[in-house]
């Protein structure tokens, strides 16, 4: 795609569902530069690559340290001492044969940027974040800015004085049947009942096989207003012909116009804070603070604070109180402070994982125009994963070893690294999320001790579509079993893991495999599947053994996830029947008149 205007079809197939073709020649028109090549960038550089821009250039000076190996996954023990960037390289442009990636290894500057249509920082001081940030609103480059530290992350937005979102949900316009309309000022139409319109004010419409009333079928597209869920008006209809019998209305996409603020105003209005849970409001409020504190704290101590040092959380708070003068929020949440500047020197893939997925997404929503962009800063913590009693905090516990898992460690401890690398887990499913979670599983160290182990099963066979997200396989690996692929592939990422793959379907004929010796041997189950009946076996059998089950899914740009704890939370239950939006028998056999009820 980097080089013809076609679209690779076999290999962006999945993707294609999702945002169409016209959104994915706009995103091979687009050149990315993604500065800092720690956990965090390389997640945003893979999930960039893979979605099929132009091309992608990967900036860091840095080296290659042994805390970069808790969650950059693309270096090596071999790497140490060598660019991050460069290191990183090779791996990064066998994942999509479509775009260009190169390495930059000098500084950022004006003169680089303004190369790129997307801009992304990671791992940036606030100076650089306000400069670039400033010079990138000026030239109308989108410019988006993340970080992580330790358990606590952030991502901010800026695409501009006036950004064009072509569509802001990426749904099917809807389509409804029509009852009747009246002829009146405004007209009112009544849709059929069997399903709310879904529509808001300012929607706009079309009209087709509307008999008697045929005017409607020619104008184009009308603002309406909602009158109820299964009414809305229209324009002026008292000089149409009488409405008869039949006819669709369809929703028409309408593009919205979004305005943006650069970082350098932005950080002082906390109008611009997303929330994303309701319960840590004051919280997030305080996160933002806190990494504008956590800035002046490395720019004066020329240093991260030191893993659970009091004196540097109390340096923190000071200069948090300082900025609260000027932000005047009501409430400081200062024990979530102290936790943020207890864990700020690590480094943790499960966070970069996931603030990597948010910030490549709003990558494509810059380059496609699909979906509606952040506006314009995010707050995400985990800080529920610290021990509620603030645990045994021996310094000598955090300090770092030498080893992989040196920014972990000064997060959790290294008696904590200790029982991950114990743990025996079960992996079902080696697709797009098996292969996240794997990579996650070899970085995290989870069955890399002497007594750990990782089951992994999936009867599945690599095919040219899954090459596009299933970003451990490559084309070499068309044919072969995906367990077996993907359990090489992390084994290369960290050599201690400790991994079996297997090419079983979970189901009852398997019980003699999957029997209740091997489920007692476990510590927990992950499930990565893609239908619900597998997923409700895998559960039941999770209960019956007692066993933890973590299990997630996603659907286009949507996803969830479950946690199922024995004796402490809900478990996944039998296949629940289907929501509000079930099509009635009577429907189905004497008036189907929906698309679905065809399928149906």
């Amino acid at each position: 795609m980097a080089r013809t205007n076609e679209i690779d079809e076999g290999f962006y197939s999945r993707q294609l569902y999702v945002l169409g073709h016209e959104a994915m020649h706009r995103m091979g028109r687009a050149e990315v530069l993604i500065a800092g090549m720690k956990g965090l960038g390389v997640e945003i550089a893979k999930n960039v690559i893979l979605s099929g821009v132009k091309s992608v250039t990967v900036q860091d000076e840095g080296q290659a340290e042994w805390s970069d190996l808790s969650s950059q996954f693309f270096l090596k023990e071999d790497d140490l001492g060598q660019n991050r960037a460069t290191g990183s390289l090779p791996q990064l442009s066998a994942l999509n044969p479509h775009v260009l990636v190169s390495a930059h290894t000098g500084p950022l500057n004006e003169d680089l940027l303004q190369k790129y249509q997307v801009v992304v920082l990671t791992d940036s001081s606030l100076d650089d974040q306000k400069r670039f940030g400033d010079f990138c609103h000026t030239r109308g480059i989108k410019f988006i800015v993340t970080d992580t530290k330790g358990l606590c992350g952030q991502l901010f937005c800026d695409f501009g004085e006036e950004f064009e979102v072509l569509d802001q949900d990426g749904e099917m316009p809807a389509s409804l049947m029509i009852d009747r309309i009246t002829k009146d000022n405004p007209g009112v139409v009544i849709c059929a009942d069997d399903q709310k319109h879904g529509l808001f004010d300012g929607s706009k419409v079309i009209f087709s096989e509307v008999q008697g009333m045929t005017e409607l079928n020619s104008i184009g597209p009308v603002e309406i207003k909602v009158c109820g869920q299964h009414s809305f008006s229209i324009c002026d209809t008292s000089s149409f012909s009488e409405y008869e019998r039949g006819g669709v209305v369809t929703e028409v996409k309408q593009p919205l116009v979004l305005n943006f603020k650069p970082l350098s105003e932005a950080v002082n209005d906390h109008q611009l804070l997303i929330m994303n849970d309701y319960g840590k409001i004051a919280r997030h409020n305080t996160l933002h603070l806190a990494f504008q504190a956590l800035h002046g704290f490395v720019k004066k101590e020329q240093r991260l604070p030191q893993s659970w040092s009091q004196s540097d959380a109390d340096l923190l708070l000071n200069m948090v109180k300082e900025l609260n003068l000027v932000a005047k929020l009501e409430e400081v949440d200062e024990a979530a402070l102290r936790s943020f500047c207890f864990t700020a020197r690590g480094d943790l893939a499960p966070m970069n994982a996931f603030f990597g997925g948010l910030a490549a997404q709003e990558v494509i929503k810059a380059c496609s125009g699909k979906f509606t962009p952040l506006q314009q800063w995010l707050y995400f913590d985990a800080l529920e994963c610290l021990p509620e009693d603030g645990g045994c905090l021996k310094e000598s516990l955090f300090s770092p070893k030498g080893t992989r898992y040196d920014a972990q460690i000064v997060v959790f401890g290294s008696e904590f690294q200790q029982k991950l690398l114990r743990q025996k887990y079960f992996l079902v499913g080696a697709g797009a999320i098996g292969c996240e979670l794997l990579k996650n599983f070899a970085l995290i160290g989870l069955g890399a001790g002497d007594e750990g182990h990782i089951t992994v099963t999936d009867m599945d066979f690599i095919e040219r579509s899954n090459l596009n997200r299933q970003f451990l396989f490559r084309s070499k690996d068309i044919g072969k079993p995906k367990s077996e692929v993907a359990a090489k592939a992390v084994a290369e990422m960290n050599p201690q893991i400790k991994i079996t793959a297997h090419q079983n379907r979970l189901d009852p004929d398997s019980e003699g495999l999957y029997d209740y010796s091997f489920f007692m041997g476990l510590d927990g189950v992950a499930a990565a599947l893609d239908n619900v009946e597998a997923r409700v076996y895998l559960d039941k059998r999770c209960v019956q053994h007692q066993k933890p089950m973590l299990e997630g899914g996603t659907l286009g740009s949507k996803g969830h996830t479950l946690v199922v704890v024995p004796h402490l939370t809900e478990s996944y239950g039998p296949a629940k029947s289907s929501s509000g939006n079930a099509i009635p028998l009577c429907t189905l056999k004497n008036f189907p008149h929906r698309i679905e009820h065809t399928l149906q």
